[in-house]
């Protein structure tokens, strides 16, 4: 029995009625809609723990942390807990001439948890939002600092940091560029240091150190007209969970301060202990100019997210009104109430918890899961950074010569993944593993053996 619109219903609520109305009114987000003709959106009812439930009573494993937000599982009772409690004082407030005490507390353990001297938060709704935040914020601080022929950034190939239009300039994916280039600022792109390019019996480090050297010459050259460089650390994640060592970020620090360009680490998927360390940027040992967190920042309840800015750049646009030097951006939910109560129950449970720890256990039972298909003849490389693990298919393992895009491999171990109670939604035809951290060795190894089968399944011809 349920009610819709007011009209009671007495047959039992089912996958197919919600699909039929889905379909007739909804627009989903990263989606060629008539793929749904074969393979249908699936209606989700419910969630605990790792495990998702559709309207037909069968349950997924949420590999995949529904699109990387998800840390402590769905319904987290401490998480519940702390928005319930939120919601009963104060929804939301106005952040412009007032504040509340949950804004504060986050702020405060953000700036003391981050790399030191990341003294201020500036906050927005999305990742996108952040970067947009990044972006206007390096820009306006070097016209602040009387440096107004500073309206270029510097960018990886294959980066991705939102889907906003300032986000997107900044990227590099091939279907996005190409398709809004006309609206786009032209920005400077140089080659990622992505280790899956490295010559045979060449080190990830080695070749992260050799690729610093056309990020070097891209500084040299047009340092002056640079606002600032913007890197995914550690994981390039929707360009298919590439991965690079270390020591870029470390050279990538050296040569932003011998230009005297900032750098934005952009660690909306890549934070809080998804690459081992709470964030990617501590593996380094380096401090960014401007950090920009969100996705796991509310355990993945909320939409929050928020860039932590060097006590440098604050001071740029610290003066009277009539200088006109005050930033100019806002967003009407800045830094809401229940987004970040769920936010402060989030670092409760790593600070109670020993979080970390933990991963670096549950880390190891993914290697051992997915190291089956490491000398598969159609697996090119699979790879791993703390809570990411990737299986890249390719037509030849050897070459590593992929398979046509259009023949879509990745969407059959998809497909097969939904028959077998997951949800392993790929990126092309790269299949990775991204799960809250709430989930078991044995759900773990039930992944393992599903992706095998899928993958099986998927280059059998």
């Amino acid at each position: 029995m349920y009610a819709i619109s007011g009209i009671l219903y007495l047959e039992p609520m089912r996958n197919a009625s919600l699909v039929k109305r889905d379909l007739a009114v909804l627009w989903h987000p990263c989606t060629q809609m008539k793929d749904h003709e074969d393979l249908p959106p699936v209606p989700i009812r419910s969630g605990y723990g790792v495990w998702l439930e559709d309207f037909d009573g069968r349950r997924y494993i949420d590999a995949i942390s529904s699109w990387w937000v998800n840390l402590f599982g769905h319904a987290n009772p401490r998480i519940n807990t702390a928005i319930s409690s939120q919601l009963a004082s104060l929804e939301q407030v106005i952040l412009a001439g007032f504040t509340h005490q949950p804004i504060i507390e986050l702020s405060e353990r953000l700036t003391a948890i981050a790399p030191a001297g990341l003294g201020h938060c500036f906050y927005a709704d999305s990742g996108s939002a952040a970067v947009e935040i990044a972006l206007k914020m390096s820009f306006h601080y070097w016209r602040n600092c009387g440096h107004p022929q500073r309206t270029r950034f510097i960018g990886l190939s294959n980066g991705y940091h939102g889907e906003t239009l300032g986000a997107l300039s900044v990227g590099d994916v091939a279907l996005y560029c190409e398709t809004y280039e006309p609206l786009l600022q032209k920005n400077i792109t140089v080659p990622s240091p992505d280790c899956y390019l490295r010559e045979a019996g060449e080190s990830c480090a080695d070749f992260s150190r050799r690729m610093i050297e056309p990020m070097r010459q891209a500084l040299e050259q047009h340092a002056n007209q640079v606002c600032a460089v913007i890197v995914e650390p550690l994981v390039q994640c929707a360009g298919g969970m590439r991965m690079y060592d270390p020591v870029y970020l470390q050279l990538l620090r050296q040569a932003c301060n011998e230009h005297g360009v900032h750098l934005i680490a952009d660690e909306i998927a890549v934070g809080f202990g998804r690459t081992g360390t709470m964030f990617a940027c501590e593996q380094a040992g380096i401090r960014p100019d401007i950090l920009c967190i969100g996705k796991g920042l509310t355990g993945g309840y909320l939409p929050l997210s928020a860039c932590l800015t060097s006590d440098d750049i604050y001071a740029a646009f610290y003066a009277e009104y009539t200088t006109q030097r005050a930033f100019l951006h806002s967003h009407s939910y800045t830094g809401n109430p229940l987004a970040c109560a769920a936010a402060l129950a989030t670092l409760d449970i790593f600070r109670d918890d020993d979080v970390l720890n933990r991963n670096r256990t549950l880390a190891a039972h993914m290697a051992r899961a997915v190291a089956p298909l490491a000398g598969h003849p159609h697996v090119g490389e699979v790879r791993q950074t703390g809570m990411i693990a990737a299986v890249e298919m390719a037509k030849n393992g050897k070459t590593r010569e992929p398979y046509p895009w259009q023949e879509r491999r990745g969407r059959l171990v998809y497909r097969h993944a939904l028959e077998r109670g997951a949800i392993l939604r790929p990126l092309g035809d790269v299949i990775y593993f991204m799960p809250p951290y709430v989930i078991t060795p044995e759900e773990i190894e039930r992944l393992g053996v599903i992706a095998l089968e899928g993958i099986e399944m998927a280059t059998e011809n």
